[in-house]
């Protein structure tokens, strides 16, 4: 999943509730082993002294955690990824000029229409990807906290009741819950455009097709979300729709060199 504004985030992962903090979620891609990803194995020792033997990172290390008698550690270099993560803020997009700085020509007239479109009770996209992160609920400082949202999609229904494929079922392989088969979170859909392929399983190649899968209505089962149905729109709103969401492209935050 995209990391732009990930410091926002109220649960981590594509199908997992119990995960609220990048440092606990940072834990899984290090040491699972279904599937390997980062290979740290054990209590990632053969990892601390790999970075110990480095003069930038022995000396990075005790300038960030001077109180601590051995700096590079496991927990701190967990802590010291998250702080790095939280810097990834993106918000220069030309949706954000046109909306916050009040530019009437950061948008044309096709992604305006696409905005109205997304917006609307019609299309419905924002019931979903709302809020600034175009994502659900967030959580910051003096705001009430809020859980992260799920939703099947109609992606799947491979035997005519709505289920998924046996190994990737979404929310219900934690909850046990019938109801939350194929429930995946809602991703960020800021620099949506740089991004693909889509959806949790990658399945789905290019802007134009996702829209093409929520303009069918997905899979029509029991397990599909309320909210998703069949959409008519004609091409050229369905043109708009993908000249918006490349609107939502920060190319500020995709070329910064400190992220690079």
């Amino acid at each position: 999943m995209s990391l732009a504004n990930v410091a926002y985030n109220p649960a981590f992962t594509w199908s997992d509730v119990r995960v609220h903090s990048l440092e606990s979620q940072m834990r899984q891609p290090l040491f699972n082993q279904h599937p390997v990803e980062m290979g740290v194995t054990g209590d990632g020792r053969a990892a601390v002294q790999a970075l110990s033997t480095e003069t930038v990172y022995r000396d990075l290390f005790a300038a960030a955690f001077p109180d601590d008698a051995a700096p590079i550690s496991m927990t701190n270099i967990i802590k010291a990824i998250a702080a790095f993560e939280r810097t990834l803020i993106s918000g220069r997009s030309p949706f954000d000029r046109y909306v916050y700085d009040d530019d009437p020509t950061a948008l044309s007239d096709s992604e305006k229409r696409g905005m109205a479109l997304f917006f609307s009770t019609r299309a419905g996209c924002a019931q979903c990807h709302s809020g600034i992160n175009f994502s659900g609920s967030l959580i910051y400082e003096g705001h009430e906290a809020q859980g992260a949202l799920f939703a099947n999609t109609g992606l799947y229904d491979t035997d005519g009741r709505g289920s998924y494929p046996a190994n990737d079922q979404g929310l219900i392989e934690v909850t046990h819950r019938t109801a939350d088969m194929g429930k995946f979170r809602v991703p960020t859909l800021r620099n949506v455009a740089l991004t693909a392929p889509y959806m949790h399983d990658g399945s789905v190649a290019s802007l134009e097709q996702v829209i093409d899968h929520y303009a069918r209505g997905g899979h029509e089962s029991p397990r599909r979300d309320s909210r998703i149905r069949a959409l008519d729109l004609s091409q050229t709103e369905r043109a708009d729709l993908a000249a918006f969401l490349r609107s939502l492209t920060d190319r500020e935050f995709a070329a910064d060199p400190r992220f690079q």
